[in-house]
């Protein structure tokens, strides 16, 4: 009987696993700059020829970028889903928002009730940072409010949740669709606000109570709780909707008399 020989593993190799391991836990993000090759080398401890080696097969890969004395990077388009235009056509197109919030609803389900069986002690404290930043948020804009900024936060809250979940495939899509996402938590709640007056005060409700279940390890209830949340967002739209659709059609007949 014959064996094949055991083939050597190059350090390179070891190196390149472990660069790819950060980038797909999201240790490394998109568009972040490698620490120097000295500090890196010294960090997993090889020799900076092997660290330089397996930077070179990342870069050829596309999952790194070198720049001529400025360093090496985590290629910024990694998990950039949609492009801008096509973000534009999207946050225009009623339909397109009506399938993102479908999409949220499962994709934002499954990342809370994975967060809720799975967060460590110190995805908890990001989570409540994010959280508390969400709140300081909306108590300042009851004073003067910006609808971007609350979407910016309330879109990093849920990354949070993402990252919390542990699941390299749920992470990696919803910091993809990041900017799609918080254009659309923006839209909704300009919407929203103009439409309901208890809207703001729904929203801290919802986003406590997410908060909490995922904290106290609830994850049926986080996941409950997510959908319920992206539930009463479609019901307001879609109330908002109807009331554009009868708004237009009275108008139509007024101008038909």
């Amino acid at each position: 009987m014959e064996f094949d020989q055991v083939k050597q593993r190059r350090l390179s190799d070891d190196i390149v696993v472990r660069l790819e391991t950060m980038i797909l836990e999201g240790t490394l993000k998109a568009g972040a700059r490698l620490p120097a090759e000295r500090a890196l080398s010294e960090q997993f401890g090889v020799s900076r020829p092997s660290l330089r080696e397996a930077i070179q097969k990342l870069v050829a890969r596309g999952l790194l970028s070198s720049r001529q004395g400025g360093g090496t990077y985590v290629t910024g388009a990694l998990g950039s889903t949609f492009s801008d235009p096509l973000l534009q056509l999207l946050e225009n197109n009623p339909g397109a928002q009506r399938d993102l919030l479908e999409f949220r609803h499962t994709l934002e389900g499954s990342c809370a009730y994975y967060a809720a069986l799975r967060a460590t002690e110190v995805d908890h404290q990001r989570l409540r940072e994010a959280f508390e930043m969400l709140q300081s948020c909306y108590a300042r804009s009851n004073e003067n409010p910006c609808r971007a900024e609350e979407g910016a936060v309330d879109a990093r809250f849920h990354l949070a949740i993402a990252e919390a979940s542990h699941n390299a495939v749920l992470l990696h899509t919803i910091r993809g669709l990041f900017d799609l996402l918080k254009r659309n938590v923006t839209i909704n709640i300009g919407g929203m606000y103009a439409l309901r007056g208890e809207t703001r005060d729904m929203l801290m409700r919802q986003h406590r109570e997410l908060f909490e279940a995922i904290i106290e390890r609830r994850a049926d209830d986080a996941r409950s709780i997510s959908n319920r949340h992206i539930d009463y967002v479609r019901e307001v739209l879609a109330e908002g909707q109807e009331e554009a659709l009868r708004l237009a059609r009275a108008q139509r007949r007024q101008g038909g008399q």
